[in-house]
C-alpha cells in the first residue's frame, strides 16, 4: 500500500509499505479516509521529535483520522464491513496500575499512532487498530467531523479536569485546533464568559466565529491588561494551548485566587518557568493535560447532537498527492489555516 512518510527534516514521501493485516481477534482493518494535520505532527515534521519521542527515519507520521470498517476479528462485537468510524489513536494495556486507576491515557506500555517506536502513523492506505479505539459514527456526524473528535475529545478532556462550573470566567490562550475545542468544550458546560489571545490574526476573527466572548491579540495589545479591565477579579480557568512561556506568565497574571491553570500546549523548550511568588500567593493549581481519557465518545455524542458546532476549523482540504504541501502550510500557519485534513481516497 502506499503510505506517506517522513524521510528527513521538512521531507516527505510516498512509499510503498506492506499492507496490515488482522493479528489479534479483537482487530479491525480500517481504509483510511481522511487524516488531520496536527500540532504534534508539526514538532517531528520541523524537528524530528517531541521531547524524548526521536524520529527514527522513515517514520510514518498522523493520529486524527477516520476511516471505513473493512475487516473485522472474530472476536469483535458491533462492527461490520463498510460502517463508518472515528479512531481513538491510544492503545492501553489495561492491566497496569495507571491503568487499572481509570489512567488509560498514561498507561505503562501505552501505545500511539504516530509515536517514535509505537504505532506506525495513519497517513496510509490502510491502517489495522483494536476494536475498542474505532468508534462507529455512521448516520451520525460525517468522515470530516470524525477526524475533528480526536483534537476535540482534548478539549472535552481538559475541561472535564479545570472542573469549571456553569456561570464561571475562562480565557484560553491560543486559538489553534487544540484552543478552539476547548472552547466549545467550556461552552458545552455551561461557561458564561470566555477570553480568547491568538497572535494571527486570522484565527483572531475564527475564535470570534467560534463563539468566543472577546479575542485579543497579545501582539498588539496588552491582553492581560483587557481582560482584567473586563474581569477584575480574574478567571476561574486558564486554558494554555500555545505552549510558550509567554502565556504561562499571561496564565498567573490573569486567573483568581484559586484559580486552576490547565498546561495543555506543548513547549518547543526542555523546560519553562513559573513564578512561584504569584502562584504561592493566589494558591493556583496547575493541571497537565495528557491528551484524552474515555473522552472520544462524549466527543462524538457533542457533536452529534449538534450541541457544538466545530465545521468551521475546517479550512482546508488536500489530496493525498498533496501531504507536504499540506504539512508546509499548517507548519508556517500559512493562509489562514485552522485544520488541514488530506483526503486519502
Amino acid at each position: 500500500m502506499n503510505a506517506q512518510m517522513l524521510t528527513g527534516i521538512r521531507r516527505i514521501e510516498c512509499r510503498q509499505i506492506p499492507t496490515p493485516s488482522i493479528v489479534h481477534p479483537t482487530d479491525v482493518l480500517l481504509k483510511i479516509e481522511y487524516v488531520g494535520v496536527c500540532g504534534s505532527d508539526m514538532h517531528y515534521f520541523e524537528t524530528g521529535r517531541i521531547g524524548s519521542q526521536v524520529v527514527a527515519y522513515p517514520y510514518q507520521v498522523g493520529h486524527e483520522c477516520s476511516g471505513t470498517v473493512v475487516e473485522v476479528g472474530p472476536a469483535v462485537k458491533g462492527l461490520k464491513a463498510g460502517q463508518s468510524v472515528a479512531v481513538e489513536p491510544a492503545v492501553s494495556c489495561h492491566q497496569c496500575d495507571q491503568c487499572r486507576a481509570g489512567r488509560p491515557h498514561t498507561c505503562r506500555k501505552l501505545m500511539f499512532l504516530g509515536c517514535p517506536g509505537q504505532i506506525p502513523g495513519c497517513l496510509s492506505e490502510y491502517l489495522v487498530m483494536p476494536a475498542e479505539c474505532c468508534f462507529p459514527i455512521d448516520g451520525k456526524i460525517t468522515l470530516q467531523q470524525g477526524v475533528l473528535c480526536e483534537p476535540f475529545a482534548i478539549g472535552v478532556y481538559a475541561v472535564q479536569q479545570s472542573g469549571i462550573r456553569p456561570g464561571a470566567a475562562a480565557a484560553i490562550l491560543g486559538a489553534g485546533p487544540i484552543g478552539l475545542s476547548c472552547l466549545a468544550a467550556a461552552k458545552a458546560e455551561g461557561a458564561q464568559t470566555v477570553y480568547m489571545t491568538e497572535i494571527i490574526p486570522e484565527r483572531v476573527a475564527v475564535a470570534r466565529k467560534g463563539g468566543a466572548d472577546w479575542v485579543g491579540n497579545p501582539q498588539t495589545e496588552d491582553i492581560t491588561a483587557s481582560i482584567l479591565k473586563q474581569q477584575p477579579g480574574g478567571v476561574d480557568v486558564v486554558y494554555e494551548c500555545a505552549g510558550q512561556q509567554d502565556t504561562i506568565d499571561q496564565a498567573l497574571v490573569l486567573l483568581k485566587p484559586g484559580g486552576t491553570l490547565m498546561l495543555i500546549g506543548i513547549p518547543r523548550e526542555e523546560k519553562v518557568c513559573f513564578c512561584p511568588d504569584l502562584m504561592r500567593r493566589k494558591e493556583i493549581t496547575l493541571i497537565n493535560v495528557r491528551r484524552q481519557n474515555h473522552c472520544t465518545q462524549k466527543a462524538i455524542d457533542l457533536v452529534a447532537e449538534k450541541k457544538v458546532d466545530l465545521d468551521y476549523m475546517i479550512t482546508h482540504t488536500f489530496d493525498v498527492s498533496q501531504t507536504a504541501e499540506a504539512f508546509e502550510l499548517v507548519a508556517g500557519y500559512r493562509d489562514g489555516v485552522v485544520k488541514a485534513l488530506i483526503k486519502m481516497g
